[in-house]
């Protein structure tokens, strides 16, 4: 089973830009359909991006699509979450996961191993 590990969030201001990284350990990334989800407060986790195994397809959430990124680097064993034009709406803990079965999904049941979390946190 891989483990996962997200680091890169941090506090920004409205209009600014992180990027997440998802490091893995364990096991091949590449072997993995990945996935980026996100959890305010008092909400639901609702999904965010996902990237096939190659890197090939990639699939967003209408609230994020044409500012946020997935990509992937399989040769550094990473998944990758470029956030720009953020908005405080954007606030939530951010998580890595990998797909538990073969496939792609924007479920979080779909997916069987979950990094930590990081904080985003964008000031209005």
């Amino acid at each position: 089973q891989v483990q996962l590990v997200e680091s890169g969030g941090g506090l920004v201001q409205t209009g600014g830009s992180l990027r997440l990284s998802c490091a893995a350990s364990g096991r091949t990334l590449s072997v993995y359909a990945m996935g980026w989800f996100r959890q305010a407060p008092g909400k639901e986790r609702e999904f965010v991006a996902t990237i096939s195994r190659s890197g090939g397809t990639t699939y967003y959430a209408d609230s994020v699509k044409g500012r946020f990124t997935i990509s992937r680097d399989n040769a550094q064993n990473t998944v990758y979450l470029q956030m720009n034009s953020l908005k405080p709406e954007d606030t939530a803990v951010y998580y890595c996961a990998a797909r538990s079965a073969p496939g792609s999904s924007t479920y979080a049941s779909g997916f069987g191993s979950w990094g930590q979390g990081t904080q985003v946190t964008v000031s209005s």
